[in-house]
């Protein structure tokens, strides 16, 4: 296989792996929230924005790809 579609693999991969862990985090936030931990869910919901925009990363990096 060579370098440039292992590296389509590679990007395809983090990008499904970042949006599984969104979902994770948002629902885990939610819980927080619940629990009356406000500042820890904050914190949480900061990280989520942060791996949408690592994903949108990825996303231009699979793009720049072809």
């Amino acid at each position: 296989m060579e370098f440039l579609e292992k590296a389509r693999i590679r990007l395809e991969h983090w990008i499904h792996h970042n949006e599984h862990h969104g979902e994770d985090y948002e629902e885990f936030a939610n819980e927080l929230d619940e629990a009356g931990k406000g500042k820890s869910s904050e914190y949480i919901k900061e990280m989520i924005g942060l791996t949408k925009k690592t994903t949108e990363c990825l996303k231009k990096a699979l793009e720049a790809l072809k």
